[in-house]
């Protein structure tokens, strides 16, 4: 495991959502502000609040996706094309891994019922399911940007 993901999962584990652990275990490395991503994105966490659309390991990836872009290039179009690909490239692999980004599919269970978060407790789900999109997305990232 690489030390990105080791950083991610502890973030998961102290009390950060999916998203929020992504996109915070790449703020040294992409040197952004921490406590304004962690803010940022913690609507995205349970597939974007609680929604449960996308996967909130896969919008903190976007966002991951989004930042390298734009450190990497000045012009606005050039950051918009090559983050598109990349979000793209991330998107099939992470298809690929999972079959679906969508946290409900995900999950198989319906976090705003108070049935579907004991579901999600009694079966361990943050880490047979959420800790394992986590790794993949950041593994995926490494992937892209390296």
């Amino acid at each position: 495991m690489s030390q990105t993901e080791e950083k991610a999962i502890s973030l998961f584990t102290s009390g950060l959502n999916c998203a929020q652990s992504v996109l915070s275990a790449y703020s040294e490395k992409l040197n952004f502000d921490n406590t304004l991503a962690v803010n940022i994105s913690c609507g995205f966490g349970g597939g974007m609040g609680r929604l449960q659309e996308t996967c909130g390991a896969v919008t903190g990836a976007f966002m991951v996706l989004s930042i390298f872009n734009g450190n990497k290039y000045a012009e606005n179009g050039v950051k918009k094309i090559m983050t598109y690909s990349m979000i793209q490239d991330f998107n099939i692999k992470f298809l690929a891994r999972h079959e679906t980004t969508n946290c409900r599919a995900l999950l198989n269970c319906d976090l705003t019922t108070e049935e579907g978060l004991l579901y999600l407790h009694e079966n361990n789900l943050h880490v047979k399911v959420c800790e394992k999109c986590i790794r993949s997305s950041v593994q995926i990232i490494n992937a892209l940007i390296d």
